[in-house]
């Protein structure tokens, strides 16, 4: 029952998130591509796929490292991500590859990988592009954190990092991957699903 209802709630989340950027791909560019190629869920091309498979894991790791040291009291009764399975041992393995790469994973990576990236490059070029997607992923991790522990320094910290996290994965995507947003649903996806295992 928890797996289904994971399941419908992370399917849920995944329509009413891409709708936005299926409304703007129908009135702007349905006659051009199709939608899933349009947000960049293609085959991906990559020249030296286990280079950057290392590297990725590299940069999963060091993450893990910065965010387990920093600061991050969160009041009692507060969930954090992946905590609502805290307990539930391993049968939540399937909950939490529902939720590591559905719900959390793809979900973000459809709107800010796959609509936000992509519209702001085709208007200011990759670099800037980059940068804003990945300093809006961060402050949409960093804010809640910041307003639940009334203190700036778990916003600062937690805005950093998962947008530093979202620069590397907008240059895998775009530079690496060819456009695909494949390689960064991957890779959130693990990083989603190995935080969520560590609370189970």
């Amino acid at each position: 029952m928890v797996v289904i209802n994971e399941l419908v709630g992370a399917l849920i989340q995944l329509a009413v998130i891409t709708l936005i950027p299926f409304c703007v791909w129908f009135f702007t560019a349905r006659k051009k591509e199709s939608f899933l190629r349009w947000i960049g869920l293609k085959r991906v091309q990559c020249s030296k796929p286990l280079t950057l498979i290392v590297l990725s894991a590299a940069v999963a790791v060091i993450y893990f490292v910065l965010i387990s040291v920093s600061p991050r009291e969160v009041p009692e009764g507060v969930l954090v991500a992946g905590s609502q399975f805290a307990g539930m041992g391993v049968t939540a393995f399937p909950v939490a590859l529902i939720y590591g790469f559905v719900r959390t994973g793809l979900s973000e990576e459809v709107f800010f990988r796959g609509f936000l990236l992509k519209r702001f490059q085709v208007k200011l070029g990759f670099g800037i592009a980059n940068l804003l997607q990945a300093l809006l992923f961060g402050l949409m991790h960093g804010v809640p954190f910041g307003i639940v522990t009334h203190n700036v320094w778990p916003l600062i910290i937690l805005t950093i990092l998962p947008g530093t996290m979202g620069w590397y994965q907008g240059w895998l995507n775009e530079k690496q991957g060819k456009g695909s947003i494949v390689p960064s649903w991957l890779l959130h996806g693990t990083m989603n699903f190995v935080t969520t295992c560590l609370n189970l």
